[in-house]
């Protein structure tokens, strides 16, 4: 009993530890987008499906032994491999990095296939094959506690990952530990498997609340599929919905994830773990509490966003796992349970991750995880009661409640398709790996007249004036702002100035522009790149610009890195960082490695302009620590806004030089930080902290 323990223990621990690793290694490749992670996702669950059903073909093999031995050497070689090749036997070597017009979507799934593909494969068929194996040796005893097992150490590896590993070792580091604890997994697995693997499967089946006689129905495997896809849909949903509006970082990643197993651990832990009116119940109060949040995003603290959030997934979760327990087979059908589980899973991260993008140009898939959740409560109340009161088994009706709960999906995506199609009040919008970018038509200013507005989430990312006022600057770049004031009274200004800017939005900088300069805007969203320059008519900063001006498409950080290795610094007078989306923060971008590849561009006196103007995070202390180890002078510049479409935006300004910083128009509105310090931690790429820093 207790190798097979701790054969799934390590496995389950190991499974989820390497998640949130290999998603915090490649997400800078890739833009830090919240998409990096629901597509790393729905790799980690079609990995799990394949696994489930390895397990599976595995257990109808005659020589199962030799098979699953074989496959743990070649993952021993495999990584052997690796760790000649690339720094660790995990992490990908840095010429793996893509090049800007790479698609990122299927070169994150090839990443992540070539790296730890096979060790997570094997890793993920671990849970039901042992709980077979264990059925074989031990007929008598139940496997549901051994599945809960796998569930606590899949929660244990989550949490420790934020809170131990992640602060204390490097990715490098962690890389080499995760490795060590997979040989060692293989070695336990290996030996159970050389030893248990040969017993035939008992015939006697558990005593269960669904009593088959033979293979499970259609309409069940359904049923299991549709229940554990509505659970993943929603999960997937919800992170989007909480990253892209702070951050994109692990701990809200695992957040959701935790409470997602939880659910599993407390269904699966035995009859009182799962009181379907009470968990009814706080679905319910959850529901109501997320309409409420919804309507007021803007207002409310991001901490009670996220427990609104949380809530609803918990108990959505606690509904559709524990009918999934009730609904479990025998242990002969044990390993079609998790497999179908398992596709339910990778269905759930495929819809998110790949068709919700090409069919919403939205993030609605959230409504349609809620709608299930919604459809999974009504199958319990119905599937509950007769009419005269008498409780029903839980197998009477699996058809009905499985045709119910796929025509709800069928019904709320179609709906939404057609709401979004005919009432969406945009002009134009689309939306792509990077996020949703609209443009509406809206009045602006005092007097109010009629401009362009390019929105991204809850973020402006541009407006421009219809008609005789186009060519002023407005939003976060007015003539007042840190940006414009950086540039209008640098010494550069008007001969021949060279500024390059990390986040295009419409391209508004470009109006700064002189005869003879030189602006390099970076972009990674192409759909971004297209508007600035021109397509639809709606923005035309870049094309009225008199400096030569270049977009350059890709992550900014990546191809600065490209040129400097190409050519050389680009010299900048002024490099402007805005690269917000909404108000979630590529967290890659403001470390001190990322600082060092921004003097390396830097021209002697020239300014690097910080945009923190953010709902939910307080950036200052980021920078102020970035300035202290880098040497720099900092100045902070707020602005009110105008009425000629002007925000109200708070910037940083950096310098090597003070005497570029230290003239009246710039010194008029800066704050005075004179008595301002911070013991904040100096963020790299290994370690950040976003907590540290919400308002």
């Amino acid at each position: 009993m207790l190798i097979f323990a701790l054969s799934i223990f390590l496995s389950a621990f190991l499974l989820f530890q390497v998640q949130p690793m290999v998603g915090k290694f490649i997400l800078p490749w890739f833009g830090g987008t919240p998409a990096v992670w629901s597509t790393a996702m729905l790799f980690f669950q079609a990995a799990l499906s394949g696994g489930y059903a390895y397990a599976y073909w595995l257990m109808k093999r005659k020589r199962q032994s030799a098979i699953h031995v074989a496959l743990l050497a070649l993952a021993f070689v495999v990584l052997t491999v690796q760790a000649l090749n690339w720094e660790t036997p995990t992490l990908p070597a840095a010429n793996w990095k893509p090049q800007a017009d790479t698609l990122p979507a299927p070169a994150i799934l090839k990443l992540l296939a070539l790296s730890v593909g096979l060790p997570y494969f094997l890793l993920a068929s671990n849970g039901p094959l042992m709980q077979a194996w264990f059925s074989r040796a031990f007929p008598e005893r139940s496997y549901a506690k051994l599945y809960s097992l796998s569930n606590a150490g899949s929660l244990l590896g989550l949490l420790t990952y934020p809170f131990v590993i992640e602060p204390n070792l490097p990715l490098q580091s962690q890389g080499w530990v995760w490795s060590a604890g997979f040989v060692l997994f293989g070695l336990l697995a290996g030996w159970i498997a050389l030893r248990n693997g040969r017993a035939s499967l008992p015939t006697a089946p558990d005593a269960v609340p669904v009593s088959q006689n033979g293979r499970p129905s259609f309409a069940l495997l359904s049923l299991w599929v549709g229940l554990s896809g509505a659970a993943s849909l929603l999960l997937l949903s919800v992170t989007n919905q909480i990253s892209q509006e702070v951050a994109v970082i692990p701990f809200l990643w695992i957040l959701p994830l935790v409470l997602y197993l939880l659910s599993f651990i407390l269904t699966f832990s035995g009859e009182r773990g799962y009181n379907h009116s009470v968990y009814a119940s706080l679905f319910i109060l959850a529901a109501a509490g997320t309409v409420v949040v919804l309507l007021n995003a803007t207002r409310l603290h991001i901490y009670w966003q996220i427990l609104a959030y949380s809530f609803l997934l918990f108990s959505a979760c606690m509904l559709c796992h524990g009918e999934l327990y009730l609904l479990r087979p025998s242990a002969d059908h044990l390993t079609s349970f998790y497999l179908m589980i398992s596709v339910g899973g990778a269905l759930g991260g495929l819809f998110v991750s790949l068709l919700a993008p090409l069919i919403f140009d939205g993030y609605w898939e959230f409504f349609v995880g809620l709608a299930l959740a919604v459809a999974v409560l009504l199958t319990i109340f119905r599937s509950s009661k007769r009419e005269d009161g008498a409780v029903l088994p839980y197998s009477t009706d699996i058809a009905a409640r499985s045709r119910f709960l796929f025509f709800v999906f069928a019904l709320t995506t179609g709906l939404l398709v057609l709401v979004e199609t005919s009432f969406s009040g945009s002009l134009y919008a689309k939306r792509n790996f990077y996020g949703v970018i609209r443009v509406r038509e809206s009045m602006v200013g005092e007097p109010p007249r009629p401009a362009y507005l390019m929105t991204h989430g809850i973020t402006i990312h541009g407006l421009q004036f219809i008609g005789a006022d186009r060519h002023l600057p407005t939003t976060y770049y007015a003539r007042e702002s840190g940006a414009g004031l950086a540039i209008l009274h640098h010494p550069k200004y008007g001969r021949g100035m060279r500024v390059g800017m990390l986040g295009a939005g419409a391209g508004t900088l470009a109006v700064y522009g002189q005869r003879g300069d030189v602006y390099r805007l970076y972009e990674i969203n192409p759909v971004v790149v297209d508007l600035a320059k021109g397509q639809g008519g709606f923005f035309s900063f870049v094309k009225d610009s008199q400096a030569d001006v270049t977009m350059i498409l890709g992550d900014a950080r990546l191809s600065l890195e490209r040129e400097l290795a190409e050519s050389g610094s680009q010299t900048f007078d002024v490099l402007i960082l805005d690269t917000f989306s909404s108000d979630s923060i590529p967290v890659h971008l403001v470390t001190t490695e990322a600082f060092d590849l921004y003097l390396a561009h830097l021209a002697p006196g020239g300014i690097i302009a910080a945009h923190i103007t953010n709902l939910h995070l307080d950036l200052q202390p980021v920078f102020w620590q970035l300035a202290r180890h880098h040497g720099l002078h900092l100045v902070r510049v707020d602005y009110a806004g105008d009425a000629n479409g002007g925000y109200a935006s708070h910037w940083i300004l950096l310098t090597r030089d003070p005497a570029v910083l230290n003239v009246p128009a710039i010194q008029a509105r800066a704050v005075d930080l004179s008595g301002y310090s911070t013991n904040l931690r100096l963020w790299t790429d290994d370690y950040s902290n976003l907590f540290q820093i919400l308002k």
